[in-house]
């Protein structure tokens, strides 16, 4: 079973999720890409895409590309696998999957900062409660683990 077919979502949707990972990637990495930057590059590969084609292609709407050629230059313009986008139950690249943890880590800082913030003045005690409740809320929504205590505390 694909992950497309578990849970419930079309090809082009998956596949449009992909590519979706792979532009927030090359952003986490620095590299905050064009259309036209994608699309110079593949013409350069000897596949043109069209803004329109991009565009569907990563809100999962019209028909599922099926060009293997198209896929695997967008894989090499990516710097992952081709089976990562031929496939559709193919699992993350370990480079994706490695960004993906490290922005939800700075999402998290970002919340605690801006937290830390608008807080201003209070006492520290209260400051160690609320951030200590951030942590908590964090944590559930954090699939590992848990050392069995985190939702005792309230």
């Amino acid at each position: 079973m694909t992950a497309a077919s578990a849970d419930n979502r079309s090809p082009a949707s998956g596949l449009a999720r992909k590519l979706n990972l792979l532009m927030d990637t090359a952003e986490a990495e620095g590299r905050k890409l064009s259309f036209r930057e994608v699309s110079e590059a593949m013409a350069e590969m000897g596949t043109p895409l069209s803004r329109a084609r991009w565009h569907y292609m990563r809100a999962g709407t019209g028909p599922m590309v099926k060009k293997v050629e198209l896929l695997r230059n967008l894989a090499r313009f990516f710097g992952v696998n081709e089976n990562y986008l031929l496939d559709g139950g193919a699992d993350l690249p370990a480079r994706v999957e490695a960004q993906l943890d490290l922005l939800t880590t700075m999402r998290a800082n970002k919340v605690r900062n801006f937290a830390a913030r608008q807080l201003d003045g209070l006492s520290p005690e209260t400051l160690l409660q609320i951030r200590d409740l951030i942590d908590q809320r964090l944590g559930e929504a954090d699939p590992k683990p848990d050392n069995g205590d985190a939702g005792k505390a309230l």
